[in-house]
């Protein structure tokens, strides 16, 4: 499938860009101290947002916030891909071109997976999901990086007593198994996230994602109902799980994480101009 303009381009602004020049664990050639890298493969939970979507932000964008000043993140998650449609339009071939040894490969598909009505993205849960995804992580393996399986951020949906549903069918579940049967650390972003909604409910929950009135934002002049993308409270939030998560599952290290229990302004957050 050919990349328009706009989608080659966003994945050339998605290249890795260094936090700091603190030297890391990894080493380049001649054992050259060089920043770590933690690639995101995912969908528009996590992309990079521009200024004509804003408030809109997905979670990628807020994670280094919550790492160490050693490490970059190179955000690959484009809005509307499922494990399926991510690799078939080359991009996880791209992404791993930029894949160094010592680097993370952070894998959450699902959203647009459980899509089955559409060939181009739906998968099965316990064949064609769990294919896409090996090739995800073999891919890291072979450059000699680190895979780390990501189960979706859960959807904003209450039942009529408050209690958070989840929405993700048998794809988490799914995803576990194949953890297991790899060997690959799994971070449960879809149960931790259900729990936070849970404990915020369905008014807290309302400035996470992007509920809008109209008139609050020029892009959404109609107003706005969206209960599977985030504002910039949401985005922080999940990063903030995810980060947390990759520190519990001695991914990273206590020196690799920051800020997981000291607020962090959404005025950091930022859109640029689109491409």
């Amino acid at each position: 499938m050919s990349l328009t303009r706009r989608q080659t381009a966003a994945a050339l602004a998605a290249l890795p860009l260094a936090l700091s020049a603190t030297p890391a664990v990894a080493h380049g050639g001649g054992g050259r101290p060089r920043p770590r890298t933690l690639h995101i493969a995912g969908d528009s939970t996590a992309a990079q947002k521009y200024s004509d979507a804003a408030p809109e932000t997905g979670w990628g964008m807020a994670l280094p916030f919550f790492l160490g000043h050693h490490l970059s993140v190179a955000n690959h998650a484009v809005n509307g891909r499922s494990s399926k449609s991510f690799i078939d339009e080359g991009r996880l071939t791209a992404l791993l071109g930029g894949v160094r040894p010592g680097d993370l490969l952070v894998i959450q598909f699902g959203h647009n997976d459980e899509k089955t009505e559409d060939p181009a993205r739906g998968t099965d849960p316990y064949t064609t999901y769990q294919e896409y995804l090996r090739q995800y992580v073999e891919g890291a393996r072979a450059r000699r990086a680190e895979p780390v399986l990501v189960t979706s951020v859960e959807r904003r949906r209450f039942a009529a007593d408050g209690t958070a549903k989840p929405t993700h069918g048998e794809y988490p579940a799914a995803m576990a198994a194949l953890a297991a049967e790899e060997g690959v650390p799994l971070l449960d972003v879809q149960a931790l996230s259900l729990a936070r909604w849970q404990e915020l409910g369905p008014d807290g929950t309302e400035a996470y994602f992007n509920w809008l009135e109209p008139g609050q934002s020029p892009n959404y002049p109609d107003g706005k109902q969206d209960n599977t993308h985030f504002r910039p409270a949401g985005a922080v939030d999940v990063a903030r799980t995810t980060a947390r998560a990759l520190l519990d599952g001695r991914v990273l290290a206590p020196r690799d994480v920051r800020r997981l229990d000291t607020r962090v302004p959404t005025e950091w957050i930022t859109w640029p101009q689109p491409v």
